[in-house]
């Protein structure tokens, strides 16, 4: 290093003197703006990495800010969702309250309609089993449940007892493969009896094959069994063919349809009727009818009927005030009289209506000569 200092010194000593002059130059020297030229210089070369710097500087803080904006949105969405979560369950659990309720409330419309004397019972648990279907109740033998008894919703029927216990109740359900119950069908009478399947239809066995049961019927308890009281509903018909034997009778039993959660143990049954109409439908709530709208819609229905207008009662109501505006009484005109003008308007007055002719006067006979 020492000797290439040596060797070239007279040219770097050239060079370091150039190099002060330009610099004295451009300190001395002012630009057309009255700016030194040295200061230009400065501020040209170091702009780049003032540039460079400040998008550094401002990305970072960019960053930074918007990590822990971040972080504040992340914390706020944990909160949310734990919120949100909370209010699902309050909300699914008001819903099932309020299922409880109605169902509560249908169960106590039926029990006080009902002759028969029933205990409502909640479902606990179920059977094992691949086809069974029994399930537990909380009631039992302490309650007066006994084995036998009738198990039922207001939407038909659902089982029976098969053992009681102190505290429980063990029911097998109309589908179980074992339950068997007598049935009529309500239009033509046709009995029958109930046997589950293993799955959500039950067969009506024992029916013969000219005996009419249509698609759609329902079926009700027979009490022939002498465990169903007589009357219950059982299902409506799904499918109705003829069998070799007996008819094939498949039907969807109608108090598993709502599910269960609440039922009713008939204590002490009481035979009712069946009823020979379809089942009556839901009652239906209607509001009272709007008032009317205008003055003109109010004198439209005045003097009609009940409140209600039709073509008739309006044409009828029209010809009346014609006969008032003209003075006439319909049906009481002498034979030959002229009939009102029914073209007139029967707002007008009165003595717009023409007044009706007189009856031509008959001449008088000329009087006989006395003889």
């Amino acid at each position: 290093m020492d000797s290439l200092l040596n060797r070239y010194r007279n040219l770097s000593v050239l060079l370091l003197v150039i190099v002060a002059q330009l610099l004295l130059l451009a300190y001395q020297v002012r630009s057309s703006q009255d700016v030194r030229l040295i200061r230009v210089w400065s501020v040209t070369a170091v702009m780049p990495l003032a540039r460079l710097v400040e998008t550094v500087r401002t990305r970072t803080v960019s960053f930074l800010r918007e990590y822990v904006a971040l972080l504040d949105v992340r914390q706020d969405n944990g909160r949310m969702q734990r919120e949100l979560g909370r209010l699902k369950m309050e909300n699914q659990y008001l819903k099932t309250e309020l299922g409880t309720a109605d169902r509560a409330r249908a169960l106590s419309v039926f029990q006080s309609r009902s002759p028969s004397r029933t205990i409502a019972a909640r479902i606990i648990g179920s059977g094992t089993g691949a086809s069974s279907r029994v399930v537990f109740v909380d009631r039992g033998s302490s309650n007066g449940v006994a084995k036998g008894m009738a198990v039922v919703t207001p939407d038909g029927i659902v089982g029976k007892v098969i053992a009681s216990y102190p505290t429980a109740s063990q029911v097998v359900l109309v589908t179980d493969p074992s339950f068997a119950a007598g049935v009529v069908s309500q239009v033509h009478r046709v009995h029958g009896t109930l046997k589950g399947q293993g799955h959500s239809s039950c067969l009506v066995d024992y029916v013969q094959t000219e005996e009419k049961v249509a698609v759609g019927e329902w079926f009700y308890t027979s009490g022939d069994d002498r465990v169903f009281p007589k009357g219950l509903p059982v299902g409506q018909v799904r499918i109705s063919r003829t069998g070799r034997i007996f008819k094939e009778i498949f039907l969807t039993p109608s108090g598993l349809q709502q599910g269960l959660e609440e039922v009713l143990i008939v204590l002490e049954g009481v035979h009712q009727p069946v009823p020979d109409g379809p089942q009556a439908p839901q009652p239906l709530h209607l509001l009272s009818p709007p008032p009317p709208d205008s003055a003109a819609a109010a004198d439209q229905f005045t003097g009609v009927r009940g409140g209600l207008s039709t073509d008739a009662d309006r044409l009828l109501e029209r010809y009346r005030r014609i006969g008032e505006a003209q003075k006439h009484v319909f049906g009481e005109g002498a034979p030959g009289s002229r009939p009102p003008n029914f073209n007139l308007n029967p707002d007008a007055a009165g003595g717009a209506a023409a007044p009706a002719p007189a009856a031509p006067k008959t001449p008088a006979s000329p009087a006989a000569p006395k003889p």
